[in-house]
């Protein structure tokens, strides 16, 4: 099967966004005759209209490099690794991030979930959990929600495991990433409560079961505001806070042996 051309990819994308051509037209200040010129091939969009028409899409950088090869450009969005020279201070920003948040918990995720930084905070929390699911880089989503991972000691299972997997469908809205799809059928299919018990908290909490105390979190994620490079717009910087007096003491007890 050969590559497919530009204009089916553009339909897929105003598809899966649900907008019509009407709407995507409006949006983009163009004639609805000229979008469906582009979706059925009879006009090939230069390069900056192709970029514009993605940035109304919200299509993420990495698809938008494959939409501009699609239609013949070079991609526009370089992807480095992370240590990568370029990259330094934003690494550092990262590092810093993860750094002041000791002693709580603290991870650069990818955009497939894969932990690739952390501040190696609370390494009690993973005593007990397969070695092949910390060899690196470990998946967050395998460590959580994994039977030989945390969740036999996950104490609101039902809860934490329904809000990743509605993170995970929302990613998966937003990208259409095949391997984000198979990881999604795969944490889906492992054991889980027959039935989820909602709390009453602000914020949904992770409640973990560590040596013989339940600790208490709550996440936040931070994301670089304006990338222009695949890596950054895709890493994800999860905090984990405590969410309650007693954890938070217990964390810090912890670490001062």
């Amino acid at each position: 099967m050969g590559v497919q051309t530009v204009g089916p990819q553009l339909r897929k994308w105003r598809e899966q966004r649900r907008m019509s051509q009407l709407d995507l037209a409006s949006d983009a200040s163009i004639s609805p005759r000229h979008l469906s010129f582009v979706e059925t091939g009879r006009s090939t969009p230069s390069r900056e209209m192709l970029l514009h028409l993605a940035e109304h899409l919200a299509v993420p950088l990495r698809e938008r490099n494959v939409l501009l090869l699609a239609a013949g450009y070079a991609p526009t969005f370089p992807e480095r690794p992370l240590d990568d020279p370029q990259l330094a201070q934003a690494r550092r920003a990262v590092d810093l991030v993860l750094a002041a948040q000791r002693p709580f918990p603290a991870f650069a995720i990818d955009r497939h979930w894969r932990i690739v930084a952390s501040n190696g905070a609370l390494g009690e929390m993973y005593a007990g959990v397969s070695p092949e699911l910390l060899a690196p880089p470990p998946n967050a989503l395998r460590l959580s929600l994994h039977p030989q991972g945390l969740a036999p000691r996950i104490e609101n299972l039902g809860e934490w495991r329904a809000h990743l997997l509605l993170r995970l469908r929302d990613q998966l809205r937003l990208t259409a990433d095949p391997e984000l799809l198979a990881l999604q059928r795969e944490v889906a299919a492992y054991p889980a409560p027959e039935e989820v018990v909602h709390g009453t908290d602000v914020l949904v909490p992770l409640r973990v079961r560590v040596g013989e105390e339940v600790l208490s979190f709550f996440s936040t994620t931070m994301v670089f505001g304006t990338p222009a490079e695949v890596t950054l717009s895709e890493l994800a910087v999860e905090s984990f806070f405590p969410a309650d007096a007693a954890t938070d003491a217990a964390v810090r007890s912890l670490e001062r042996r």
